[in-house]
């Protein structure tokens, strides 16, 4: 039996100071649909679709690794993906076929004596949707050079300052909740350009339901962020759609490529191991360009959770906001949808790509599946996944939901 950890009163104290998000977060973050699930609190309605561990409250997240922690160290993150041979043989055993899997699994639930797995872990893939996480990344990274010395003016920030979607939130199939408070009226569609939320809704909207459109203004946000510095504070949508207009493509280009790619250099993440090189909608591709493509591996993956988990993604306090933003309180789908998960809470990004004549996510071309995790069970047993696959002609979703229970049964069997 491995030791199950509960974190230390200090260290809560010390990570839960400006504690806020999820499901009771609305007062705190403005975030809408928020609003409406916190009725579900009191059963004043029910979503079937919500799982037991999607009810967490602002006062019950972690980070795990962040004790020691004070600075990044890439030493310090290598030294969390050591394999240990006996839960590398473990893992492995559950991949009889291992041409077009990569995956990395790190087992915290005792944050001293850890355990990693790995195999074919620079295999590369285009990423998809997880990178996502890095254009998060890049937004809290520009909003911490912001305002460095208070967490909590970045967070009313985010929660006060409303942009437009204009072309950069054009075209995506992916819908988005809205919900009117005051008339309790809530539709889920498509983003057009004349909508407008605040920045937390968009990155709530980019990371909750995966929406591309969100995830281009997003990037743009942080963008007007690196270019203006203080005078983003005032910024009217007006002056920022003059500038886009205006501007050097090609200087945008490289200015928004860098500002995404370089948080994750220096994390220690190589350009071969996770980079991205273009927005997600075309209507961003008005104002700025692609450059150098994009990419993803089960190792540079693994080292952006470990520093979330270090609380290194800019600061403790930021490290733990994007944990929340994670948080699933959404339909769950493909590797979370295992219902060996239900009870867990899992902080969650899939992404997928396919081509060609199998059906929806059975591309016979190409068929890229990616799925990041971590998963925290009631009786202390944490976990973190990255599983990327390029499986031909096979349904990847249900794949990786198969795959899902296979791995925590094997974790929690001797946990």
């Amino acid at each position: 039996m491995r030791n199950k950890i509960t974190i230390p009163a200090v260290l809560l104290i010390a990570v839960i100071t400006m504690a806020f998000y999820p499901i009771d977060g609305y007062e705190k973050t403005g975030i809408k649909r928020l609003k409406r699930l916190e009725k579900t609190l009191d059963s004043t309605i029910t979503e079937y679709y919500l799982r037991p561990g999607s009810f967490k409250l602002h006062d019950q997240f972690n980070l795990w690794l962040c004790e020691d922690s004070t600075t990044m160290d890439s030493t310090a993150t290598e030294k969390f993906m050591t394999v240990d041979e006996t839960f590398q043989d473990k893992m492995t055993r559950l991949f009889p076929r291992r041409s077009g899997y990569a995956i990395t699994v790190l087992d915290i639930t005792d944050p001293d004596n850890t355990r990693y797995a790995e195999m074919n872990e620079n295999q590369g893939f285009q990423p998809g949707s997880v990178g996502k996480l890095a254009v998060a990344t890049a937004f809290f990274t520009q909003l911490g050079k912001l305002c460095p010395e208070d967490f909590g003016v970045r967070t009313r920030l985010m929660k006060n300052k409303v942009v437009r979607a204009g072309n950069w939130g054009l075209y995506d199939h992916h819908t988005v909740p809205v919900y009117d408070p005051e008339k309790d009226r809530f539709v889920k569609r498509k983003v057009v350009a004349s909508d407008e939320f605040s920045l937390y809704e968009w990155v709530d909207h980019m990371l909750s339901v995966s929406n591309n459109g969100a995830a281009s203004i997003v990037w743009r946000e942080a963008l007007l962020m690196n270019i203006f510095g203080d005078q983003y504070f005032d910024l009217t949508q007006e002056e920022a759609d003059e500038f886009f207009d205006n501007a050097d493509r090609g200087e945008l280009t490289d200015i928004a490529i860098g500002l995404v790619n370089d948080p994750l250099r220096e994390m220690g993440i190589g350009e071969d191991e996770w980079r991205l090189g273009k927005f997600f909608t075309s209507g961003a591709n008005k104002y700025v360009g692609r450059e150098g493509g994009s990419i993803g591996t089960p190792k540079g993956l693994m080292k952006w959770f470990i520093e979330l988990e270090k609380g290194n993604i800019v600061d403790k306090q930021t490290s733990l906001e994007l944990k929340r933003l994670m948080y699933m309180t959404d339909r769950r789908i493909r590797y979370a949808y295992s219902s060996r998960l239900n009870d867990a809470a899992v902080y969650f990004k899939s992404g997928s790509y396919y081509s060609g004549g199998g059906g929806k996510y059975m591309g016979t071309n190409f068929n890229y599946m990616n799925s990041v995790i971590m998963v925290e069970h009631p009786d202390g047993t944490n976990y973190i996944v990255c599983l990327m696959s390029n499986i031909l002609g096979k349904n990847s979703a249900s794949d990786h939901m198969y795959l899902a229970s296979a791995i925590d049964k094997a974790i929690r069997e001797d946990s």
